[in-house]
């Protein structure tokens, strides 16, 4: 999970994805969390799938999470 929670109500709904992700009757699951700012590229491409959480800013992702987007390559 890459995630920006600035606020407590975001940081609330992390709390409840990370709980939800961690149930013990999922098998076979190990969950990274890494806030947008010190997520790493290689450590993304070791990953089966990712789940982005951020705020809205005018129906936009947070500059944190743009900015950690904008980090990787293109092709």
């Amino acid at each position: 999970m890459v995630h920006h929670t600035p606020s407590p109500t975001t940081r609330e709904l992390l709390e409840a994805v990370l709980a939800g992700a961690n149930d013990p009757e999922i098998a076979g699951v190990d969950v990274v969390c890494r806030p947008a700012l010190s997520a790493t590229l290689p450590g993304m491409l070791e990953a089966d799938g990712y789940l982005f959480g951020t705020t809205a800013n005018f129906g936009y992702m947070s500059r944190a999470l743009k900015h950690w987007a904008a980090r990787w390559p293109r092709r």
